[in-house]
């Protein structure tokens, strides 16, 4: 199986049984091999005390995209460390697109950035996140 295969199944597995980003109405734009562009729009029920999205919703988007392209590669892999930083308020009705970017893929360690932007292109979060490489395939029995 092609890198490009093994990304597109590998997330497929793990986004059918992933019933919380499925509750956050994520889309997959883009799946490749340690690259992931996902989409989602803040509802009313995302909201909190001040009328902005709850600041675990662009998190959660972002964790699923660091989850997605880490995963990407085949190799069942963890979080260890992920950091957040919400830039721009996000309101119910906008739409939120999350990418990924590998910044280091070792054996057993990999690092991504990733960036929330809103329907504008304005940035609302900035996500970095440390992931453990099990070293576990997706398939394993399978043969590359």
């Amino acid at each position: 199986m092609d890198a490009q295969s093994l990304a597109e199944r590998v997330v497929a597995r793990m986004y059918d049984h992933d019933p919380f980003s499925i509750w956050l109405g994520i889309e997959r734009l883009v799946v490749a091999p340690g690259r992931c562009e996902l989409r989602m729009t803040v509802r009313e029920e995302m909201l909190n005390g001040f009328s902005i999205a709850h600041g675990g919703i662009t998190y959660s988007l972002a964790d699923s995209c660091l989850a997605f392209a880490a995963n990407s590669h085949g190799i069942q892999s963890v979080s260890v460390e992920t950091s957040i930083s919400h830039t721009r308020p996000v309101k119910a009705g906008d739409v939120l697109t999350a990418t990924s970017e590998e910044m280091s893929l070792s054996r057993s360690i990999g690092i991504y950035h990733i960036t929330v932007r809103d329907q504008d292109g304005r940035t609302v979060a900035l996500f970095k996140g440390t992931v453990y490489r099990t070293g576990k395939p997706w398939f394993p029995d399978e043969h590359a």
